[in-house]
């Protein structure tokens, strides 16, 4: 089927004239002002307008205006004999995809309507393909696909409509919290609070009292009664944020909250009852710290029910770009700043980086492109100063921008390159098993590619 196409002009030898011209490529339609062409849209939805500036009582501008209000709009090229540079800033920022000057040249024209029907096209599918890729691999703010997120997805489905403890385990980075806030998000608590300390941030005088609260007069500064975060988070998720690191007093009164779900405000003696889901968190060997005697055993038994690691990212680096997709599309928005892809340089740096950092030094470093950017494009130039080290030889130059698809083939044929074809190795280099990148060779149709 033949693209629609809508021209307006109120000069009935412009519009016949471009109708006669275009047809054979197009499914022409045309009107002789606003009202008109309104009217044919209501009709007949258009995949690009043709209006003249100039349209008697009204003006191209102003359609311009109220088509792109619609939830598809067309794509608008202008017309117009009073060419110059300000009404062209003008229609583009309107929403206009282009603007031509009278008299027309047609075959520019032709070429400059299919240039935008196709990159139309284009940005449809890849906007479906990440709505497809999110829907199919991302849990509560986690993306991934690789093997290590796979697990920890099912692992966390499996676990958060239970009551069970769970205990994350991770380097720094990693996203430990957004998976408690995901095992919270999808148990029967999700409508209670989640309540989150990070007890490396406190002594322990200062862990005590923001845990179990403090009655008034119980130390100097203790001038009224606080309620502490065991209460506060009462019928919901109380997530402990690297509990490696907490002394071994505190680690007797969680043991007691876990055991019986009883505690005492510090300096109080009445016994408070509490229904609390505790999740916690560490990028520290808790069973090394039970053998060098600085976590108690018990505590480590009553916390590891359900043990969940998160990988580092230099583990799944599959996964990088639809992280990294998804960290642009936030920034640009959190910063209000236009999207734009990665130079191949950029994205190919990227994939060869170790990220010691995990997913955090990635979200850090392309918000900090997204920024930086003056141009089209985010170069290696507009990325942290750690980033940009020696491209790897063995990168391949076929990039070419981020685009989901294209960008995770040419990491998965840079992987069996490396390997001469090996594709077991290949796999294992990729953090995927050999299945899998398979099943993924078969479905991007590159397995010929691969071959070769």
């Amino acid at each position: 089927m033949s693209p629609i196409l809508l021209i307006v002009d109120d000069e009935k030898n412009t519009r016949d004239g471009l109708r006669n011209a275009l047809s054979d490529s197009f499914e022409v339609y045309v009107a002789a002002g606003v009202d008109g062409a309104l009217q044919t849209i209501e009709s007949m939805p258009a995949d690009v307008i043709l209006t003249d500036l100039k349209l008697g009582g009204a003006d191209g501008m102003s359609l311009i205006q109220s088509v792109m209000k619609h939830p598809n709009p067309p794509i608008c090229i202008m017309m117009t004999a009073y060419g110059s540079v300000d009404t062209a800033v003008e229609a583009m920022k309107y929403g206009a995809y282009d603007f031509v000057t009278k008299p027309v040249n047609i075959d520019r024209l032709e070429m400059l309507i299919k240039r935008a029907i196709r990159e139309r096209n284009t940005s449809r599918e890849n906007q479906e393909l990440r709505s497809k890729v999110e829907r199919q691999f991302k849990i509560e703010g986690m993306i991934g696909h690789s093997p290590g997120m796979t697990e920890v997805f099912e692992t966390i489905k499996q676990v958060a409509p239970s009551r069970a403890t769970v205990l994350i385990q991770g380097e720094s980075g990693t996203g430990k919290e957004l998976a408690a806030h995901a095992i919270h998000h999808l148990s029967q608590r999700a409508k209670e609070k989640f309540v989150a300390v990070h007890c490396a941030a406190l002594s322990p005088e200062l862990l005590s009292s923001e845990l179990f609260g403090h009655e008034k007069g119980a130390f100097t500064g203790a001038h009224e009664r606080r309620i502490g975060r065991f209460e506060q988070a009462a019928g919901g998720t109380l997530f402990l944020d690297e509990i490696g690191e907490i002394d071994l007093s505190t680690q007797v009164k969680i043991l007691r909250v876990l055991g019986e779900r009883t505690f005492e405000r510090v300096g109080g003696g009445e016994t408070i009852s509490t229904d609390v889901r505790l999740i916690a968190a560490t990028n520290k060997d808790l069973a090394q710290l039970v053998a060098e005697g600085k976590f108690r055993e018990d505590l480590f038994f009553r916390l590891h029910v359900v043990p969940l690691t998160m990988p580092p990212l230099r583990d799944r680096k599959v996964d990088i770009p639809m992280l990294t997709e998804s960290f642009l599309k936030e920034s640009a928005l959190e910063n209000s700043k236009p999207h734009r892809d990665l130079t191949p340089e950029a994205m190919i740096r990227i994939l060869d980086y170790d990220w010691p950092g995990n997913v955090r030094e990635l979200r850090t470093a392309i918000e900090h492109g997204v920024v930086m950017s003056t141009s089209g494009q985010i170069g290696l130039r507009d990325l942290p100063s750690s980033l940009r080290g020696t491209v790897s030889p063995s990168a391949t130059p076929a990039l070419s921008g981020l685009n989901l698809r294209d960008t995770e083939t040419n990491l998965i044929l840079k992987a069996l390159e490396s390997c001469a074809g090996n594709r077991s190795e290949a796999a294992e280099k990729l953090g995927i098993s050999r299945r899998t990148l398979h099943r993924r060779l078969n479905e991007m149709n590159i397995l010929k590619r691969a071959e070769k």
